[in-house]
Order: structure tokens, then C-alpha cells, then sequence
């Protein structure tokens, strides 16, 4: 899964519907929802964009967004903000979230 660098967020996330999980490779339960995340990925294939965001390499993205634990899970349309989660977050109701805004 496609891991976004701050010189390429905004443009990332300013068409279509965007998935994008706040994680950090020492934390356990981000190592949980990397997995999860990439089922999301196979289920929502061309319908959404999904990728990730290392907070520990890109700090003033992390903070931009407000977020304060990991993993959190942002849910952006056409680069509005539009639903946040934070924690492990099942299958099926990330995938009915994300379905919301298609």
C-alpha cells in the first residue's frame, strides 16, 4: 500500500473519495489495520483511493489533521474532511463508511 509524503498529500486527496490511515511502523495496532486496510483496498479497488500516512515522517500532516493516536483513519471527498475513526476499525464498517461518499 502506497505510503504518502507531505509533497504529495494534497494532491492525493483533492479528487474522488480518499481512505487514508495516520500510522506508525512500531505500533502494534496499526500493524492490525495495515492488513484490514488492504482488503479495504482489494474490495473498494477503482471506486476509492486508499493509502497511508507514516505520522513519525510526516509530523505537519499528523498535526494538521489533529491527530493525537494511531492508528486513525480519515475519510476525505474531493479534499474535504469527512469522517474521522480512530482505532482499529472492522471491515465492513470502514467499507460501508467509505460507500457513504462514492
Amino acid at each position: 500500500m502506497k505510503i504518502v509524503k507531505k509533497n504529495e498529500f494534497d494532491d492525493e486527496i483533492k479528487k474522488g473519495v480518499v481512505l487514508v490511515d495516520f500510522f506508525a511502523t512500531w505500533c502494534g495496532p496499526c500493524r492490525i489495520m495495515g492488513s484490514i486496510l488492504e482488503d479495504i483496498s482489494n474490495e473498494l479497488q477503482d471506486k476509492a483511493k486508499v493509502f497511508k500516512v507514516d505520522v513519525d515522517e510526516s509530523e505537519e500532516i499528523a498535526r494538521k489533521f489533529g491527530i493525537m493516536s494511531i492508528p486513525t483513519l480519515i475519510i476525505f471527498k474531493d479534499g474535504v474532511l469527512q469522517e474521522k475513526h480512530v482505532g482499529i476499525w472492522q471491515f465492513e464498517d470502514c467499507v460501508n463508511s467509505v460507500k457513504k461518499y462514492l
